[in-house]
């Protein structure tokens, strides 16, 4: 294992795998709109910022030999090590994340895929480039340890190494890198700061994954689910306006930019916020005990995150699920027809 200098901070601190979810817990009670100003500021700001012209439409893909299957290669943060919350303050990574669930669905559409994850509970932008390591409690399950190199790094030098056999390449990154400033002080200069770290770090992870695996290796990215909708089921009015607010954050703003940043590289992008039901009617109402009659989006939030229960960001099975069928949608039917 890496020596703690050599970790981000969040790393360094997380004495469990649970901590940046109760940290967002206690952000969203004292701070709201310090929340929803960080959510939308350091993800909308990635649309202002310069990327790398457009490389390669991703079209083809590599070939699997009749003894070996394809490569799946899963990079970023806890959602790409499948963690979930046991209770509001502990949990584990486990094979209920996305990642792990993609070979069986993959396997439908004929793919022979065996998974490679790289995932670290915590990640950031930054540190999945620059910090050396993961904690081994924060891998999932089955993961090779990459003690003496960053996540990208040794992300990067797998591809180069088994060109040819990799088939897919999904990112799951971005989330952590504003929680910090919703805690702190003065969280606007953080988001100020974060804002441009997002924009450099992202296109370079991109550029430097898509340079490793080759021009026709297909690359998807992934946003996350509308969390912060489950603020409507609070009795403060203003956390359930911020709620609502939080929608057009994400429609308008987050995950456009986010997708540029794909498209930037020619890799996919699937809108996880969208397909969990964050963009419904929200005078559409159903009952959802025990919190009552409710809007649908809301209800399904609850329904497939922890956030109502736990204040706990991670999707529960059924979350992850709905993140891994949008990920083998991008894949082409018929592995190896021609």
């Amino acid at each position: 294992m890496p020596p703690p200098a050599a970790l981000a901070p969040d790393e360094r601190d997380e004495a469990t795998r649970a901590r940046y979810g109760r940290e967002m817990d206690s952000s969203v009670a004292r701070r709201p709109r310090a929340v929803v100003a960080v959510v939308i500021l350091a993800f909308a700001a990635a649309a202002c910022g310069s990327s790398p012209g457009a490389t390669t439409s991703v079209t083809t893909r590599p070939k699997a030999s009749a003894a070996a299957p394809l490569l799946y290669v899963s990079l970023g943060d806890s959602y790409a090590a499948g963690y979930q919350p046991s209770g509001p303050h502990s949990g584990s990574t486990g094979r209920n994340g996305f990642a792990y669930q993609v070979p069986a669905l993959a396997a439908k559409k004929g793919y022979d895929l065996a998974l490679v994850n790289f995932g670290c509970g915590g990640a950031t932008t930054t540190s999945i480039l620059y910090s050396v390591g993961c904690p081994p409690a924060l891998l999932g399950p089955g993961a090779t340890a990459y003690p003496t190199v960053t996540q990208a790094a040794a992300a990067e030098a797998f591809l180069r190494a088994h060109r040819g056999h990799v088939g897919l390449v999904t990112v799951s990154i971005g989330g952590n890198d504003v929680t910090s400033c919703a805690a702190g002080a003065q969280p606007i200069p953080c988001v100020a700061t974060a804002i441009k770290t997002i924009n450099k770090n992202v296109a370079t992870l991109l550029h430097g994954l898509r340079a490793a695996a080759g021009p026709s290796v297909r690359i998807v990215g992934t946003t996350y689910p509308d969390v912060i909708l489950g603020l409507d089921v609070s009795k403060q009015a203003s956390l359930r306006n911020l709620a609502q607010l939080s929608v057009v954050a994400f429609k308008a703003l987050i995950n456009p930019a986010l997708r540029k940043l794909y498209d930037a590289v020619g890799a996919s992008f699937v809108d996880v916020t969208a397909a969990t039901g964050a963009y419904g009617s929200l005078t559409q109402l159903t009952d959802l005990p025990p919190y009552g009659r409710i809007p649908v989006p809301v209800a399904k939030v609850c329904e497939l995150t922890f956030f109502c229960e736990y204040h706990d960001i991670h999707p529960r099975t059924a979350g992850y699920t709905i993140i891994a069928q949008l990920i083998v949608g991008t894949l082409p039917a018929h592995l190896g027809a021609t």
